[in-house]
């Protein structure tokens, strides 16, 4: 059964199967059983916002966007919103009236199927149904024997995508971070990230674009490896994306011209908007809400002046300050709360929501970032958000990457959605045969059918977290769940080298592409996770 497949409400007792994680996989895949969760579940229980404030904020939105406007307006911007009604004023600030804005709200596309490579994964996104993915791009890698941080390599970002493919509850693989070694040469750098995730995991990815030069050449990339030109553009299974936006309220160029040509090319726009609430945006959350609703609005208009049928995923990410410092705070009760908000605030108009969470603002992955992280990420998915880039592994304020921390975060995942999936209320769960045959019977429910009939649609249980007993647990040496997943990243990076690119086709990529991840580095045996 496919893992985007609503689960069934039992399944049958199965024995103890051997051969392997991957058979045990295999196996479960080929059960009639189903999962206790998965990708796409429905949200949209938490609402901390009333109805008279969600229109309070959209009007004053509009406000902003009628009477102060977007400053640094491309060209590009210029020629395709002027002419249908958008104004340009002599200080040079491009004013989006309140008709058009609301004509775009109105309009624009409300769901999309997300493509994969691997067609069995595609996903649609739609309603308030919640796919979590992995975001960037942290700079550095924290290593877990000396804790400390160092660059990130085209490397790295192979193993990441291969970690990825592994991880039950990230459904989504976005860039984790960007590779130093090849910021001189940018594009080595994206073609070499998006062959990177090609090669390491079947799941729809995303790429940060760092010029719209570097478009044309992906679809090609991607055209290649699909076997024929124009196949990429019929099946996008990778997203583009930016921050299009430089808050308070200014186009930034590189990334403006990203917007306009995606949006050219019907592909899904892919943004992010970022103002950080006390120093890009006013340090009030009513506040930071409006600005960065507009600036979203902003991009939204755009993209729907020049495509009525092109997809955006709404990008909007307030962030928080640290008032103390003016530092960013990623972890903050703040940024769970204006987050939550935000999706609720999408919602309301039917819009696609794209969300952050999982930050952190601890250094390592300890209890401050198993807090921090599990707080917005459960805020996020009980609003109902719909691409909820959930940073697994980030920590230090999005400054670093921990693969063990990909592990953990994907155990905290699993439990965020198995709270969101919430409780089945059936005549046949309120268990009253089985509550009468316990008391009259054994006394206990652990060899009821119905126990194990429910043992995995009903329960979920954690790769990396430990629930055995203490004594055990001192007896192998008192592991931490850190511990316990970085042994899980070397049984995994060891093991698991896919073979997503047929050699033939690897050929042509690097034929015509300079490609510089080694193809001994893509096989079993390099000496990096032996």
């Amino acid at each position: 059964m496919s893992e985007h497949e609503s689960p069934p409400t039992s399944a049958p007792r199965r024995s103890r199967r051997g051969g392997g994680r991957d058979a045990r996989l295999a196996a479960r895949a080929a059960d009639e059983g189903g999962h206790a969760v998965r990708a796409g579940m429905p949200g949209g229980a938490y609402k901390p916002l009333s109805s008279e404030d969600i229109e309070r904020i959209h009007a004053a939105a509009l406000d902003v966007l009628e009477n102060i406007g977007i400053g640094d307006p491309i060209p590009e911007i210029l020629d395709a919103v002027l002419p249908k009604g958008c104004l340009l004023g002599e200080d040079g600030r491009l004013r989006f009236p309140r008709a058009l804005v609301e004509d775009a709200i109105a309009k624009t596309p409300k769901s999309y199927v997300l493509h994969a490579p691997d067609p069995a994964l595609d996903m649609e996104v739609k309603n308030q149904d919640v796919i979590l993915t992995t975001s960037g791009e942290p700079v550095k890698i924290l290593d877990y024997e000396s804790q400390t941080f160092r660059d990130p390599t085209l490397l790295d970002v192979y193993d990441t995508a291969r970690l990825v493919d592994r991880m039950e509850h990230i459904h989504y693989f976005g860039q984790p971070f960007i590779a130093p070694e090849w910021s001189h040469d940018l594009y080595v750098h994206d073609m070499n990230t998006a062959y990177a995730a090609l090669a390491g995991t079947r799941k729809t990815f995303s790429l940060g674009v760092a010029t719209v030069g570097h478009i044309e050449p992906l679809i090609g990339l991607f055209d290649l490896y699909l076997g024929r030109e124009g196949a990429f553009l019929e099946r996008p299974f990778c997203c583009f994306g930016g921050c299009p936006i430089v808050s308070p309220l200014r186009f930034a160029e590189e990334n403006a011209q990203v917007l306009v040509k995606l949006a050219k090319l019907g592909l899904v726009v892919d943004v992010a908007i970022a103002a950080q609430a006390g120093a890009t945006a006013p340090a009030s959350l009513a506040g930071a809400l409006v600005q960065t609703f507009a600036e979203t609005l902003a991009c939204l208009t755009v993209v729907h002046l020049i495509n009525p049928n092109c997809p955006m995923n709404f990008g909007m990410w307030p962030f928080i300050s640290d008032l103390r410092t003016g530092a960013f705070s990623g972890g903050s009760g703040e940024e769970a709360l204006i987050t939550a908000a935000t999706v609720q605030l999408v919602n309301h108009y039917g819009l696609i929501s794209s969300v952050p969470s999982g930050m952190t603002d601890s250094k390592t992955m300890d209890a401050q970032a198993g807090y921090e992280k599990a707080l917005t990420t459960l805020s996020a998915v009980l609003a109902g958000g719909n691409m909820v880039a959930t940073y697994p592994g980030a920590v230090g304020s999005l400054m670093g990457q921990s693969l063990e921390g990909i592990v953990i975060d994907n155990d905290m995942l699993g439990a965020t959605l198995r709270i969101l999936r919430g409780i089945e209320v059936t005549e046949e769960r309120l268990s009253l045969k089985e509550i009468e045959s316990v008391v009259f019977g054994d006394g206990h429910f652990l060899n009821q059918p119905q126990t194990l009939e429910l043992m995995r649609t009903e329960y979920l249980y954690p790769e990396v977290g430990d629930r055995s007993p203490v004594g055990d647990w001192e007896e192998s040496g008192s592991p931490t769940v850190y511990d316990r997943a970085h042994e899980k990243v070397r049984e995994i990076l060891s093991s698991h080298y896919p073979e997503y690119i047929e050699s033939g086709v690897d050929a042509k990529i690097r034929e015509h592409f300079p490609i510089q991840i080694a193809i001994e580095d893509t096989k079993a045996g390099n000496g990096r996770w032996d």
